[in-house]
């Protein structure tokens, strides 16, 4: 009896999103993985992904399905110099609304917290030991095969069914012409799935097969980013040193925040951020007195003596932007999309990395049940990543529709949820179990609906404040020392 082929796959994009796509679907099928770069061979910035260069956060849920899709890769990062931290006790915030965060809050669920294994967790890195990490492991399995400098120029089908995709070698711009698309090498496959990210396609690609547009929308705060890594000072890279954020207040534009995110290799990658008429500069030189001008100077007081290592990167393509490709019932069968070709999100929030691994998850638990050459599976694919989507896209594009000219305002339910957020922030401050409900929604590791719940709602209505909030950072007197004496004023 002859054994039937393999089913076949192409995964277009080889970030984050489509590392973890390959590796779930290489327990089904063949896959090629098709990326437009070269990618490097270890963590160094590459030039199709120049977000990479300022503060990612992995939360709680990225952290989780993280290690569900690919078992020990936490450890395998944390070997590598990546920090997995506890929150909030790891994290000194000031939120909106000029509140400085506790860092204590109980474990409302039943899961054992340790100084070792945090119950609510958050993972610190550079994007490039991310994404090299993620890289080594998930090209190493016998059934991904990379083709990198190969752009995707259409996918070749009709309306009814995708059957495979046509690549060309990449011409050294992500603007090359694709003209006469028909010309480029097939790649043939059961299920072809698009990660490639903002700059996605996907939408001419399923217009040139004769299908309707896809229905998208754009909230866009106008945030620009500028990011410089520093040497931590004194002896903090020794000790652990927090997390600081002090965050954009949407209620008092123009919104201006910053982060220190401490990384591998005893330095702080510094992010700081503004909308427009409040934007950060390329200057050297306005960078510690941009941060030391925010609404609290901490960020500018840490970093007064710190040595910097890199020059100033900027970055203004900050739009949350979402195409609603489950909606329609017409899509062709065997092509799905994925991260931030469905959705990409403000920085800020840290959610692209959590949201590309919990759509991953909700791949695998699509394949399990259906084969990639099954009838229906793309739009099933479709469907049960539009789940961490929205979730993510609900409090991103809620906080950022706050900005004047963002875009579109949001659902009734989009506002709801952005004014319970915004009173989960206040409430938060004052009552621990309050705080640990919003933590657990903002890492994507419970459902907004938990804001409604019990634990927010009897503190929230009734008002019985367990503490008063700090005025003042909560930095221990330990951590002021680590920076040179750093006082409390």
């Amino acid at each position: 009896m002859t054994k039937s082929p393999a089913p076949r796959a192409v995964v277009v994009g080889g970030g984050v999103a489509g590392l973890l796509a390959a590796a779930v679907l290489a327990e089904y099928a063949d896959v090629t993985l098709v990326e437009r770069d070269t990618l490097p061979e270890g963590p160094e910035p590459r030039r199709g992904l120049p977000q990479a260069r300022h503060a990612h956060v992995v939360g709680d849920g990225g952290v989780t399905a993280l290690d569900a899709l690919l078992p020990g890769i936490v450890d395998e990062l944390a070997a590598a110099g990546a920090r997995l931290t506890g929150v909030p006790e790891d994290c000194v915030v000031r939120g909106p609304g000029a509140v400085w965060l506790p860092r204590q809050a109980p474990h409302l669920s039943t899961a054992r917290s340790t100084a070792r294994s945090p119950a609510r967790r958050g993972l610190l890195c550079s994007r490039d030991l991310l994404d090299a990490t993620l890289r080594d492991r998930v090209l190493a399995l016998p059934r991904v095969v990379l083709r990198q400098h190969t752009v995707a120029v259409g996918l070749a089908g009709d309306t009814g069914r995708v059957g495979g995709v046509r690549v060309r070698p990449a011409r050294g711009g992500r603007t090359e012409a694709v003209e006469d698309e028909a010309a480029g090498e097939l790649l043939p496959a059961d299920l072809v799935l698009d990660a490639s990210g903002r700059s996605s396609r996907a939408p001419d690609w399923l217009a040139d097969l004769g299908l309707a547009p896809v229905r998208e929308r754009e909230v866009d705060a106008g945030v620009c980013y500028a990011t410089r890594v520093f040497r931590a000072p004194g002896a903090t890279a020794e000790h652990g040193f927090p997390l600081v954020h002090v965050q954009a207040d949407p209620a008092r534009p123009p919104g201006r925040g910053g982060i220190i995110l401490p990384v591998e290799d005893g330095r702080w990658l510094v992010s700081l951020y503004g909308t427009e008429g409040g934007e950060p500069s390329g200057d050297e030189d306005a960078f510690v007195p941009f941060a030391r001008a925010l609404d609290d100077p901490l960020l500018g007081r840490l970093l007064t003596d710190a040595e910097p290592l890199t020059g100033v990167f900027t970055t203004h393509s900050t739009a949350n932007r979402r195409r609603y490709y489950e909606q329609p019932s017409r899509r062709p069968e065997g092509f799905a999309v994925l991260g931030d070709a469905v959705a990409g999100f403000n920085p800020v929030y840290g959610h692209g990395v959590t949201v590309a691994a919990q759509s991953a998850l909700a791949l695998r638990e699509v394949l399990r049940g259906h084969g990639p050459a099954a009838p229906g599976t793309a739009r099933r694919i479709q469907r049960a990543v539009a789940g961490p989507v929205a979730a993510a896209w609900d409090l991103a594009a809620g906080q950022d529709a706050g900005y004047p000219g963002a875009g579109q305002p949001t659902t009734v339910l989009g506002r709801l949820l952005t004014g319970q957020v915004r009173r989960a922030v206040a409430t938060g401050a004052r009552d621990p179990r309050a705080l640990a409900v919003l933590l657990d929604v903002l890492a994507l590791s419970a459902p907004a609906t938990r804001l409604f719940s019990r634990e927010l709602l009897l503190p929230l209505v009734l008002g019985r404040a367990r503490q008063q909030p700090s005025a003042e950072p909560p930095l221990t007197e330990a951590e002021r020392k680590t920076v040179g004496g750093l006082t409390a004023s």
